[in-house]
Parts: structure tokens; C-alpha cells; sequence
């Protein structure tokens, strides 16, 4: 089986396994542990925490170990936080059911690290956005899938066997994971750890095209997780309609997410790079407009559509920038960089998600959507105003040396 194969199929697993874990925390909470708005934030804060506290430390693991280790590592480590997961909710403590979905994450973070920084060493520069497109399919996919199925089966009774599907997962892609090659190395003097990520977040604050992409990661992260927050009290409490309509509106995200990251492979020849970086942002600001401005007896049709639209721009945007930024960084630093970028991308989503509790609490479900639709605007202006508004070609694109 070919290496991006490899690649692939693995990604299939770990991202099945990723995107129950992210469906379902804020309904299990809600269904067996009985939490509040503001317990669901901090729940949802945890299970992004691996990529806050891992992004940096594991950027470095990346750029000094070898990659196939690493790979295999990281889906250990996700089969053994989501089986926690599983025994927590049988027994029913919910403070280590946050610690497991945590250490279970830490593993989804490790592996996207590392699948950025191999990609460039399997394939040439003019294939990079078909070879991210087909990485970031199966994530789209699961986005799409696990949602949909996740909506159709959750039930406090069935709470546990959710998360026993998702170590299924995990095993699935530690299987795929051990075929994979040892890769090259880059070769010259180690340098310590905090100087490295150092290095790396300069080269990110002074490239013109990596700082505007972090900028926009960060707020669109910050608003698409309190989003997430104010969803589920929004479509109960509010809409006064069925919690699995917030499994079909994460699955019409996924949708969405699938439809953008084909497209963005699929034509990456074709579509100035410009576009899809602004269109992006500028289609999340969209949806939310139209998602603030439905009555609570409007159609559920509209959340549907305000999801979907939310997955097709941004996944078009996500293999987009993964590309420009494997393009950019020199090839010995890439997992620090890519660790930076995925600092700014994931580990903003606890601030997200504990603002989106704290404003539930303190306002309303629908006060909280001005928040999230102000948040998504920075995120269309920091691309907006930037030298990502002028890029036109990806051949234009070549690493620059390290200050």
C-alpha cells in the first residue's frame, strides 16, 4: 500500500474516532451527567486542551524523532483515552471522563502533526493541495458520517458504546499506521526544545502569508466552538426541538466539510488561491448572519444550511493553507511551524468554548450568536487585509530562511 494510502486510511480511523469524541461530550454531558451551559464549556474546553497544552511539545517531536514511530505512537495514545472515556461513563465520574476525552485528544494532535510533515516528503510541490485534500477528506468525512450517526443512536443507555466505537477506531488506524516506512531525517545539530518553538513562532510572525492565516484561525476557532456551546441549550431550549437535531446540523457541517475539501483538491489548478482563503471566512460570516436572524419558529432548515455552509468554505480554506504553509517553511522546521499554526487553529477552541458557556449563562442562546458572528468577521478581516488577498499562483511560493 502506498505511504499517503497509509496516510489515508489511518486518518479515516483516527478522525472517526476524533469526531464522536467531539459530537458527542457536549450531549453525553448534557443526557448522562445532567451538566449545565457553562460545565458543558468546560467540558468542551478539555477536550480541546490536548492541542493548547500538545501543539508546541509535539511540533518539536516531530521535527526531531522519527516519523513513523510518532505516527504509531499517536494512535496509541487515542485508543487508550477514548476506552477511559468509555469506562467513565459506565462508572460515572464525570472529572476523569474530561481527563480521558483530554489524553484521547493529545493523540488526533500528534497524528495531524506528523501526516503535515510527511506529506512534503512523499510528494512534490505541485501535488501537495491533491495530497492535503486527500488527507483532509476523511476528517471532512467522519465531520459528515459520525454526526449523522451520532444524532440517530445517542441516548443516555447508549453513552458508553459510543465511545468503545470510537477506541474501535483508534485500533483501526494503529493497524494501518505500523505499515507505514521509515521516513528521512533532517540531519545537523539539535537544538533545545524551547528555542526551537521559539524559532518557529517568529518565522510565523514575521512570514506575510503564514501570520494572516494564524490570525484567522484563531478567531474563526473562537467562534465556531462557542457556537458549538450555545447550539445545544439554542435547539432545546429555545427551537424546542429534538438534541439529535444538533448531530444532523454537525453532519450537514460535515457535508459541507467533504463538498469544500474535494473541491479545493479537485481544482487546486484552477481557483486563484486568493479566493478560497477569502471565501472561506467570508462564508462563515454568512451563515451566521442567517442562523442570528431565524426566529425561534423558523425552519430547522436554516441550521442545517448555516452548517453547511459552514463546513464547504472553511474545509476549502483548511487544505488551502496547509499547502501554502508547507510551501513556505523550510522543510527541518516544518513540524515546529505547523505546530505554531495548529496552536492558533486548535488550541484557542477552550477560550471559545468557555466564552460561548459563560454568555449562554449569562445572556441568552441567541445573544451568544452576535458574539460568534462578530468573532467570524475578524477572522474574514484578518485575511481581508493581508498579502492573502494577492496570492495568486501556489508556484509563486517558496521557503524563506529562518531569522
Amino acid at each position: 500500500m502506498h505511504v499517503l494510502s497509509r496516510l489515508k486510511f489511518s486518518a479515516y480511523g483516527m478522525h472517526f474516532a476524533d469526531q464522536i469524541a467531539l459530537v458527542s461530550v457536549p450531549l453525553i454531558a448534557k443526557l448522562v451527567f445532567g451538566a449545565s451551559a457553562e460545565t458543558i464549556g468546560i467540558l468542551v474546553a478539555c477536550q480541546s486542551m490536548a492541542h493548547l497544552l500538545g501543539s508546541l511539545p509535539f511540533g518539536v517531536v516531530v521535527d526531531n524523532a522519527q516519523s513513523r514511530t510518532v505516527a504509531i505512537a499517536s494512535t496509541i495514545i487515542s485508543v487508550l483515552g477514548f476506552a477511559g472515556a468509555a469506562v467513565c461513563i459506565y462508572v460515572g465520574s464525570l472529572f476523569w471522563f474530561g481527563v480521558s476525552v483530554t489524553f484521547g485528544g493529545f493523540g488526533i494532535v500528534l497524528f495531524v502533526l506528523v501526516s503535515l510533515s510527511i506529506l512534503p516528503k512523499i510528494e512534490a510541490g505541485d501535488r501537495l493541495a491533491k495530497a492535503n485534500a486527500q488527507i483532509e477528506i476523511p476528517r471532512a468525512l467522519m465531520s459528515f458520517l459520525v454526526p449523522l450517526g451520532v444524532g440517530v443512536v445517542i441516548s443516555a443507555a447508549t453513552a458508553q458504546w459510543v465511545f468503545a466505537a470510537a477506541t474501535v477506531g483508534g485500533l483501526a488506524a494503529l493497524l494501518v499506521a505500523t505499515g507505514l516506512p521509515c521516513f528521512s531525517m533532517a540531519t545537523g545539530t539539535k537544538e533545545k526544545t524551547v528555542k526551537q518553538v521559539f524559532k518557529a513562532g517568529v518565522y510565523v510572525a514575521r512570514q506575510k502569508f503564514l501570520l494572516p492565516i494564524a490570525l484567522c484561525a484563531i478567531f474563526w476557532n473562537v467562534a465556531f466552538f462557542a457556537l458549538l456551546v450555545a447550539m445545544a441549550p439554542l435547539i432545546v431550549d429555545v427551537y424546542q426541538a429534538d438534541p439529535g437535531v444538533f448531530g444532523f446540523a454537525m453532519a450537514a457541517f460535515g457535508f459541507g466539510s467533504v463538498a469544500g475539501s474535494w473541491a479545493a483538491g479537485r481544482f487546486s489548478t484552477q481557483i486563484p488561491p486568493n479566493v478560497i482563503l477569502l471565501f472561506g471566512p467570508g462564508s462563515s460570516v454568512v451563515a451566521l448572519i442567517a442562523l442570528t436572524l431565524t426566529p425561534p419558529d423558523g425552519p430547522i432548515g436554516v441550521v442545517y444550511g448555516a452548517f453547511l455552509l459552514l463546513g464547504f468554505g472553511p474545509g476549502a480554506w483548511l487544505v488551502s493553507q496547509n499547502s501554502i504553509r508547507q510551501m513556505v517553511t523550510p522543510s527541518a522546521m516544518l513540524g515546529s511551524v505547523n505546530a505554531v499554526i495548529q496552536t492558533a487553529i486548535y488550541g484557542v477552541r477552550p477560550l471559545g468554548a468557555m466564552l460561548g458557556g459563560a454568555l449562554v449563562e449569562a445572556t441568552s442562546p441567541e445573544a451568544s450568536l452576535v458574539f460568534v458572528a462578530i468573532a467570524y468577521a475578524g477572522s474574514f478581516a484578518a485575511a481581508l487585509f493581508s498579502p492573502l488577498r494577492a496570492l495568486r499562483r501556489y508556484s509563486d511560493l517558496s521557503p524563506e530562511p529562518a531569522a
